[in-house]
């Protein structure tokens, strides 16, 4: 027997009432339609608007292996929330997922994004979402769907988060896993724009000791400009490199730094051991290093110091690899060597 109405309840509520905008949501959905198909791949059978995406995998891989990955931009969102700077903080998301598929030699197929709030302001998430588009089409991935969460009391007023999802594909016999690297083999580097999206916790740390302006000037632009310089995306010219010659390891600098990823590409019995004069590091490394007394070891293990992404190939493949990164339009340079390691000895050495 179902129980009489409770008279003290509230009469009529809906989910708006309740503070989850539905018509927003597809309002956005609707405005994001034009910005993911103009990162479509010949592979999408279907995208946005039904409950899954449908990819295919093209015919030209005889050996298809998937490589996945996810990520999300950490507390560089704080800063884009105090900017109001939500216009590339989806390059950033892109490109932390992107990059890491990359670096076991996936091209990147699909992006899916996640993005939460408390209530939905549908011209902060445009922004928010036309910069991921924009990150898909710098990595040559589609962005094929996602889900627009609003939970309101979960979040801050005028706070969000995301999370991105990629998924890409290497033929099998051309994974790269670093097992081929051996002594005498170069480490080559390619220009990061900044911090990218890592070690904002203590980025933020230094800005409130150092009371800083963020409007104050530094190098081109202003430190804010320094701060919030979208991760790059290394996808194309990589990939384009592989196609010309071999690369037998890559790491993606993101949090731990220089000393904590270049290790993860490098098999047993070898080091890495870099010159710090041998590339250049982007004036928003000094300001932090000098601004928040950071010491050297600290800076090399919480942020790419100018290094955006390491990778290692034989010595008869230097000046080309260099070449045609030029061509690309990366700065690269080479910062080190490959030589026997000690038994005890660290797996990178900055020297």
């Amino acid at each position: 027997m179902t129980p009489p109405p409770d008279p003290a309840a509230p009469q009529g509520l809906s989910y708006r009432d309740a503070g989850v905008d539905i018509d927003a949501g597809d309002a956005l959905v609707e405005r994001i339609k034009p910005y993911a198909k103009r990162t479509l791949r010949p592979e999408v059978l279907a995208g946005i608007g039904g409950f899954g995406a449908l990819v295919e995998i093209g015919k030209r891989f005889r050996e298809p292996v998937l490589v996945a990955g996810t990520d999300g931009v950490g507390t560089k969102l704080k800063l884009a929330f105090a900017l109001d700077r939500h216009d590339t903080i989806g390059v950033d998301l892109v490109a932390m997922s992107a990059n890491d598929i990359l670096v076991q030699g996936a091209e990147p197929l699909f992006f899916l994004d996640y993005y939460a709030c408390g209530r939905l302001d549908v011209d902060v998430a445009e922004r928010v979402v036309r910069g991921i588009a924009h990150g898909c089409e710098l990595a040559g991935c589609a962005l094929i769907g996602g889900e627009t969460a609003e939970m309101p009391g979960m979040y801050a007023d005028g706070e969000y988060d995301l999370a991105g999802f990629a998924v890409g594909v290497v033929e099998k016999a051309r994974i790269v896993d670093g097992r081929s690297i051996v002594p005498g083999d170069a480490v080559l580097a390619l220009a990061s724009s900044g911090p990218h999206s890592n070690g904002y916790s203590l980025i933020r740390r230094i800005l409130d000791h150092a009371r800083a302006d963020l409007d104050a000037k530094l190098g081109a632009g202003s430190l804010a400009d320094a701060l919030m310089a979208p991760t790059r995306i290394y996808a194309k010219p990589l990939l384009a490199l592989m196609r010309d010659l071999p690369v037998k390891g890559m790491a993606h600098i993101t949090g731990g730094g220089l000393t904590e990823n270049v290790p993860r590409m490098l098999p047993a019995g070898v080091q890495a051991r870099l010159e710090r004069a041998s590339w250049r590091r982007p004036e928003v490394f000094d300001w932090l290093a000098t601004h928040g007394r950071v010491d050297d070891a600290e800076m090399l293990r919480v942020f790419n110091c100018g290094v955006g992404m390491a990778l290692v190939v034989a010595p008869a493949h230097e000046a080309r690899a260099l070449r045609l990164l030029a061509a690309a339009g990366e700065q690269a340079w080479r910062i080190g060597t490959i030589v026997p390691r000690d038994d005890g000895a660290p797996a990178t050495v900055v020297a």
